[in-house]
């Protein structure tokens, strides 16, 4: 078995996955077990300057001292369950000290599987600004759709104002689920949930499209990995080589 470790870059999406993680384990054993996991984070407060800025360069060395220390934890690969930190971490760089599943690819891959043909995006703004879920989903002959943008205006505030510091509430709730409402009459067979701490808010019971739960998917990858199911992946940061 594998020692697994989560980058962390944000609180509630990084607990869920530490959380997802263990519970995959515990569901497959019927025992409380797991193969090791160590969990590493630098609060992304002190990165949120260079978000605004651009600066991803130093978000990534940033992200990068993290995998460091996951690697003189034991960790044999990492997996960062934050979306958006893989706007830094696909900069150009020196390799990661450990190899790394990317989240995009994993959800892309499940959305494939679905047999799904336009998915919608919902994440913070630079993640639904970037490049990194089309081109993910692109490759699998899937399109990419984003809200309209003031209703991307709406999804990223409630992730920074309320997800991030772990309040959930109806009204937000349920702003998710109009815009989520509106995407599925333009033509979207599914909703790509790529902030880690969405799911937390938006249930597929109350999504008016089937979701792609990036936080869990990625965990599960996670623990597929650690236990030899899947093969330790190879990409180490910069650009994905798919």
């Amino acid at each position: 078995m594998h020692h697994f470790g989560i980058l962390a870059h944000s609180t509630e999406g990084a607990a869920l996955s530490f959380l997802a993680y263990c519970q995959e384990g515990f569901s497959r054993t019927g025992r409380h077990e797991h193969p090791d996991v160590t969990l590493d984070y630098i609060a992304f407060g002190y990165s949120m300057a260079a978000w605004d800025s651009g600066d991803h360069d130093s978000i990534r060395r940033t992200l990068a001292l993290s995998v460091d220390r996951l690697a003189r934890a034991g960790a044999a690969f990492f997996a960062c369950p934050d979306n958006t930190a893989h706007l830094a971490l696909e900069r150009p760089g020196p390799d990661l000290a450990l190899p790394g599943l990317h989240i995009a690819e994993v959800v892309a891959d499940q959305a494939a599987r679905d047999g799904r043909g336009r998915v919608a995006v919902l994440g913070t703004k630079y993640t639904m600004d970037g490049p990194v879920y089309p081109r993910a989903l692109a490759a699998r002959g899937i399109a990419a759709e984003l809200p309209e943008p003031g209703d991307r205006e709406t999804v990223n505030r409630i992730i920074f104002d309320e997800l991030v510091s772990g309040v959930f509430t109806d009204a937000s709730r349920q702003e998710y689920v109009r815009v989520i409402r509106r995407l599925a009459e333009r033509g979207c067979d599914a909703v790509a949930l790529v902030c880690t701490e969405i799911p937390l808010l938006v249930t597929p019971d109350v999504s008016p499209l089937p979701t792609l739960d990036s936080t869990r998917l990625l965990a599960t990858a996670a623990y597929e990995v650690a236990v030899g199911e899947r093969a330790l992946p190879s990409w180490r940061g910069g650009p994905y080589p798919g």
